[in-house]
């Protein structure tokens, strides 16, 4: 389970997998739930102060679904408080994806804890996250906005063409950002972040957005073929 700028290193995996299929060239290898993709790249850039506690809520687009609302109109000027299985994969997965590498299997981070809601909303395309989170040791505002101004991941470094070339991008309007006018930067391949501010509970809170189709699932496929071609796991015949 890959998200390329944040564990590339868990490809590595692969060798035992081969060996325990007993293949040569063949291998599974699988984005994770594209909901948290709209907050674990921010917090990943953020790992070096230890975050402790996140709560995310998360307003899915209904093509997360596989649906429109031509198909779909009870979705139509309405919210619906329950996707069936995102809530355990959006507090779960983020601990497999900061996991470690061990004896050819993923071991899950045993930190922060993660308690999130998963909320259907009535966009097309985009899922918007609200995140607030605690750290052992609290960064400043600037620290935090300098991160994610400088997060490049192994994609940015081998120029990989699915890559935005901007990971994450932060907007300092109150309002951004947006789902239907930043879903779409990067190509839909960045993630957006803006609002962070201190809270008055936890440490900071922010707003986060990413592309679900684009970034969360087609796209971040392609991109996870690219890297394990770059990086020899992928050959022609």
């Amino acid at each position: 389970m890959v998200i390329p700028e944040v564990n590339p290193g868990h490809i590595e995996v692969i060798a035992a997998q081969r060996k325990r299929l007993n293949t040569l060239t063949g291998f599974i290898a699988v984005k994770p739930n594209c909901s948290i993709q709209s907050y674990v790249p921010a917090l990943n850039a953020l790992l070096d102060y230890k975050p402790t506690t996140v709560v995310a809520s998360t307003y899915q687009a209904i093509s997360g679904a596989g649906k429109n609302f031509t198909d779909w109109p009870e979705m139509l000027d309405n919210v619906i408080p329950y996707i069936g299985g995102e809530e355990e994969k959006s507090e779960q997965e983020p601990l497999r994806i900061w996991g470690t590498v061990a004896n050819g299997e993923i071991v899950k981070a045993s930190a922060p804890l993660i308690t999130t809601q998963c909320i259907r909303v009535p966009v097309t395309d985009g899922h918007l996250a609200t995140v607030f989170v605690s750290f052992e040791n609290k960064p400043s505002k600037e620290e935090i906005l300098q991160r994610w101004l400088q997060f490049k991941g192994r994609p940015q470094e081998l120029g990989l063409p699915s890559a935005p070339q901007q990971f994450i991008t932060y907007f300092e309007e109150e309002n951004r950002p947006q789902t239907k006018l930043d879903r779409d930067i990067e190509r839909g391949m960045g993630v957006s972040v803006g609002r962070l501010r201190e809270d008055s509970i936890y440490d900071y809170k922010f707003v986060g957005l990413s592309h679900n189709t684009l970034r969360g699932a087609a796209g971040g496929a392609v991109l996870i073929a690219e890297l394990l071609k770059a990086e020899g796991y992928i050959q022609p015949k």
